[in-house]
C-alpha cells in the first residue's frame, strides 16, 4: 500500500511538469505560427523559446504540421470556452445577445494571435481544421448557442423570427475580426489607430447596438 502510493506520488510531479512542458511549447509554437505562418516557423525557434529540443517537441505533437494543428485547436478553444463560460442561457435574451457581442469583440481585440491564426488557416484553405476531429464540434456549439439565443428572443418577443445564426455569427465577428487583423492598413489609409482605447470602446458600443437593433422585433 506504501508503495503504491509512493508511486503515485511520484508521478503526479513528473505529470505536472509534462503538462507545463506542452503548455509552453503551444504558448511559445502559437506565437512563433501567428507572425511567421505554418512555412515561415521554424521548430528550432520554438524550442529555443521553450528551452527544449526539437525531439521533445516531435515526441509531443508528432510533426511540425502536428503542432501547428495543436495550436489551432487551442486557439479556437480559447473563444469557445470564454463564450460557454458566460451562462447566457441564464440570461434574458437581449443582455445575453449584449454580453455575446461584447465578449466576441474583446476576445478578438486582446487576443490578436487568434486572429493572426485564423488568417493562416485559411491562406492553407482550412485544410487542417478539416483534418481535425475536435474542431468542428466545438464550433459548432457557437452556433448551437446562437440559435438557443435567437429562440428565446422570438418566444420572448424581442427577438424577430427567420434571423440565421451562422449569418449573425458572422456578422459579429466578421466585424471583431476585420479591425484587427487589419489595424495597421486601416491605420496607415486612414491615419487613425483602432486600438486607441475610446475608439475601441466607441466601436464596442457601435456593434452591440447595431446587432440589438437588426434583431429586435
Amino acid at each position: 500500500m506504501d508503495q503504491g502510493m509512493e508511486t503515485i506520488a511520484q508521478k503526479a510531479p513528473r505529470q505536472r511538469d509534462a503538462e507545463q512542458t506542452r503548455r509552453n511549447i503551444l504558448d511559445a509554437a502559437i506565437a512563433e505560427f501567428s507572425a511567421k505562418g505554418l512555412s515561415g516557423a521554424r521548430v528550432d525557434e520554438i524550442a529555443a523559446r521553450t528551452q527544449t529540443t526539437k525531439r521533445m517537441i516531435y515526441y509531443y505533437f508528432g510533426s511540425k504540421e502536428g503542432l501547428y494543428a495543436a495550436a489551432l485547436e487551442e486557439m479556437y478553444e480559447g473563444i469557445r470556452s470564454t463564450e460557454k463560460d458566460l451562462l447566457l442561457d441564464q440570461l434574458p435574451p437581449e443582455e445575453a445577445m449584449a454580453r455575446l457581442v461584447e465578449t466576441t469583440f474583446d476576445y478578438h481585440a486582446e487576443h490578436p494571435d487568434f486572429v493572426r491564426m485564423v488568417s493562416v488557416e485559411n491562406i492553407h484553405g482550412a485544410q487542417h481544421i478539416a483534418r481535425s476531429g475536435t474542431l468542428k464540434q466545438r464550433n459548432d456549439a457557437v452556433i448551437g448557442l446562437m440559435r438557443r439565443l435567437l429562440d428565446r428572443g422570438v418566444a420572448a418577443g424581442v427577438f424577430r423570427s427567420g434571423v440565421d445564426p451562422l449569418d449573425l455569427h458572422v456578422l459579429i465577428n466578421g466585424f471583431s475580426f476585420h479591425r484587427v487583423a487589419n489595424r495597421h492598413t486601416l491605420g496607415v489609409i486612414f491615419g487613425q489607430d483602432l486600438a486607441d482605447p475610446a475608439r475601441r470602446r466607441a466601436q464596442r458600443r457601435m456593434l452591440t447596438e447595431a446587432v440589438l437593433a437588426f434583431l429586435r422585433s
